[in-house]
């Protein structure tokens, strides 16, 4: 069995669609783990809720999803990465940025790149107007699912 980041994405999306919280998979040496990390703690409504994306973890290397409870409440829609892999802001390294907070963005502009498995794929936003948030950092890891920014 290969594990491929498009069957990944298949098997996160299982969990999302039928309210799971984790799946695993062997095939002789390898094995696979997804799992959804449900917050237990119940926060007061002064204090934003940050939800962990999907932990996706195998045998060989293992990544876990990290909230920070310290980002301001999300303003807007969600962009999501649609994989996981590597978070690129901008083309290259000395290039400008594809957005910043503040940016007015149309539909089916670049937004970033998601580099996975040496491909670089490019995230174009499903959604016209501003760039209100950005979640991750330039070269920061994410997840399937996880946000990257947020656009109002």
């Amino acid at each position: 069995m290969d594990f491929k980041p498009e069957y990944i994405e298949k098997l996160a999306k299982i969990i999302s669609d039928n309210g799971l919280t984790e799946i695993s998979l062997e095939d002789g040496e390898q094995a696979i783990t997804i799992r959804k990390d449900i917050p237990e703690v119940v926060m007061p409504a002064s204090v934003p809720a940050v939800m962990p994306a999907p932990a996706v973890q195998t045998t060989s290397a293992p990544v876990q999803a990290q909230a920070k409870a310290e980002e301001p409440a999300p303003k807007g829609k969600a962009i999501t990465s649609p994989m996981v892999g590597t978070f690129y802001s901008a083309s290259s390294p000395d290039a400008v940025p594809f957005v910043e907070i503040g940016s007015e963005i149309a539909v089916g502009d670049v937004v970033c790149i998601i580099e996975a498995m040496k491909l670089m794929n490019e995230i174009k936003s499903e959604q016209a107007g501003k760039v209100t948030q950005i979640c991750v950092k330039n070269g920061d890891p994410v997840e399937f699912g996880q946000v990257l920014m947020y656009v109002e």
